[in-house]
């Protein structure tokens, strides 16, 4: 059955929403300008083109709850928010959308050493829950690039990877269980606590990654793992074309090694972090590859061997400060770019063998629409982040058609649109290049049995905005 489009919100409608949410939840409703305009973008660079009614800080369950049993009676649209450091806009809300901002969610409520899992509440940062671990020699596994800044309810929402997943998992390895609030306001225990569990449809990796179109993620139950034993081995290797660097990596992975970490700069990223850091540094294309564990140097032996035969130009070291320098290349190439203009961070996969034919295809491309692009990838697992630098705050069209060729060329070598950040709202239009139509319908029909009146999210993923039934009574809030 169809839903009804409604109409939008008349400033009667609008103020009438937020008298019931500010009679509901007091102090905890803003309507402060500056604080709703900050909810209008993320770093993705997309702006929403209108301010969204309210925010509402929830700090607890009851507060996510209630927000959503008035969205429901009100038919209002709900945008789950927590630090706003998506890529995809996936979290950016517009004109008649409440902000539901779960950054003040923060509680660490387990951590069971025994069962190697901790509880926690959405709005923790990812780093400190690791800080908080750490003295137990316990961590958390997801490892994006935005651990200092991101949530671990975000990583969730977007099912995050990072430096280190290649050997220790994406976020959906590392999550057992989740309580989730419903778009009417009903609070549900998805998973276990357990290692094994079959018992039924498996819904929490239905929640990962759905940028939340499903539910409110208000606890997430996360495996834990021990601290690795040994000193790491740190591989840093120049090559004279990027595809060579790439077969290197797609060799070292192919042999069964499974290094921590395994990162590649094209010469255009190095060229960039070279002058941001202002240190002289190769122009060649730098693959840096570390191992830990107890078989670290073992490991690191086989991928030093691999990486002379093909050509790469290395050297190890077990050395922390030396290991350090090599690892602030790596991690100054968003800052790098981000001084050259306003950037557009992509985020493709490929499998691991075909990483030499993405690497030329992409230069190829920007050759071919006059476009900077450089991009670094999470070699281990095919993953790549082209980033487009031009001027000017809109993405020019150039740029976009370089990107849309991009797209439909990982997909063409078995690839998928996104391997980390999302669909959000900018790869939303070439959803259906990869998955099909009957997928897509699929999973709205999905959408449709957990939040029949489409309020979680409009218009992301495989949503559409506006397709929100009418309003119940305000009879449902007394339910």
């Amino acid at each position: 059955m169809a839903r009804a489009r409604a109409a939008p919100l008349r400033l009667g409608d609008v103020n009438h929403v937020v008298t019931l949410l500010q009679a509901e939840l007091g102090t905890a409703v803003s309507v402060d300008p500056e604080e709703l305009d900050a909810c209008r973008l993320d770093r993705s660079g997309h702006v929403s083109p209108g301010r969204p009614i309210a925010i509402v800080n929830a700090a607890t369950v009851a507060a996510v709850q209630a927000t959503m049993r008035i969205a429901t009676a009100t038919a209002t649209p709900v945008v789950v928010r927590g630090a706003g450091t998506g890529l995809a806009g996936a979290a950016i809300a517009g004109d008649g959308e409440i902000v539901l901002s779960t950054l003040g969610m923060t509680r660490i409520i387990e951590v069971s050493e025994d069962d190697e899992l901790a509880v926690v509440e959405p709005g923790i940062i990812n780093a400190d829950l690791n800080a908080a671990l750490l003295p137990k020699g316990m961590w958390f596994a997801p490892d994006p690039a935005s651990r200092a800044i991101s949530t671990v309810g975000g990583n969730i929402a977007t099912n995050a990877g990072g430096l280190l997943c290649a050997k220790y998992g994406v976020t959906r390895e590392a999550v057992l269980g989740l309580r989730i609030v419903l778009a009417d306001g009903r609070l549900m225990s998805l998973g276990h606590r357990t290692v094994k569990g079959v018992t039924g449809l498996d819904l929490v990796g239905l929640l990962i990654g759905s940028e939340g179109t499903l539910g409110v993620i208000v606890e997430a139950t996360v495996r834990l793992r021990r601290l690795p034993t040994g000193v790491p081995s740190t591989i840093g290797a120049y090559f004279p074309t990027v595809e060579a660097a790439a077969r290197a990596a797609s060799v070292i992975t192919a042999s069964g090694l499974r290094p921590a970490i395994m990162e590649l700069l094209d010469p255009k990223a190095m060229e960039a972090i070279a002058a941001y850091l202002d240190i002289d540094v190769r122009p060649q294309s730098f693959l840096l590859v570390q191992t830990d564990g107890e078989g670290a140097a073992a490991e690191a032996q086989g991928a030093l061997a691999i990486i002379r035969s093909l050509g790469g130009d290395s050297s190890l070291t077990t050395d922390t400060a030396e290991a350090e320098r090599l690892m602030t290349l790596r991690r100054s190439f968003h800052p790098a770019m981000a001084a050259r203009g306003t950037v557009l961070i992509e985020d493709i996969c490929v499998p691991r063998s075909a990483l030499p034919a993405m690497f030329h295809a992409i230069d190829e491309i920007a050759e071919r629409h006059a476009v900077t692009i450089a991009t670094v990838a999470h070699a281990g697992d095919g993953n790549l982040h082209p980033n487009f630098v031009f001027t000017g705050r809109d993405v020019p069209d150039e740029v976009w058609a370089a990107a849309h060729e991009m797209f439909l060329t990982a997909l063409r070598l078995g690839g998928t649109l996104t391997g980390e950040h999302g669909v959000g709202l900018l790869k939303k239009r070439w959803l259906r290049d990869e998955l099909g139509d009957d997928q897509v319908d699929l999973q709205r029909d999905i959408k449709r049995v957990f939040d029949p009146l489409n309020l979680l999210n409009p218009g992301k993923m495989f949503t559409e905005a506006g397709e929100t039934a009418q309003a119940t009574s305000d009879s449902a809030l007394a339910e």
